[in-house]
């Protein structure tokens, strides 16, 4: 039987570990912009760019999208010193990005679901790869 607890990872996890976080990163920014801006801010915008920001969600997108980023970027952080909790936040980050992207592309008129999708299909990586790292012991 093979001893799992003392499997190093290969160099090419934690790339993708320190990749996913910056990833992360981004998302918590913009939900932080989102949250915090003021009216003044959103005047100082282009008219093109203020649109994005009068947009009124329900208070569940907001929630949905908190969920997503927060728990995206802390599974990132609990990948990189090798948690197997990871799997679980990622889990939540995966199901509520997934709500809160459908939502976008359902509702919001003339928005394109490139990047949407693109938030559901690495969210859904995130979920296979804690879990691979988990079954490699990579992760505990």
């Amino acid at each position: 039987m093979t001893d799992l607890s003392n499997t190093k990872p290969p160099v090419w996890f934690w790339i993708i570990a320190v990749v996913a976080l910056i990833w992360n990163g981004l998302g918590v920014m913009a939900y932080l912009t989102h949250a915090l801006i003021s009216d003044d801010m959103i005047a100082a915008l282009p008219e093109e760019q203020q649109a994005e920001f009068l947009v009124e969600h329900p208070t569940w997108y907001t929630a949905a999208f908190a969920l997503a980023v927060f728990c995206g970027a802390l599974g990132c952080l609990a990948l990189l010193i090798r948690k197997k909790w990871a799997f679980m936040l990622f889990l939540i980050s995966f199901v509520t990005a997934t709500i809160q992207q459908l939502y976008i592309i359902f509702t919001v008129e003339g928005a394109s679901p490139v990047m949407p999708l693109m938030v559901i299909v690495v969210c859904a990586f995130l979920v296979w790869f804690s879990k691979k790292s988990i079954a490699n012991g990579w992760i505990k």
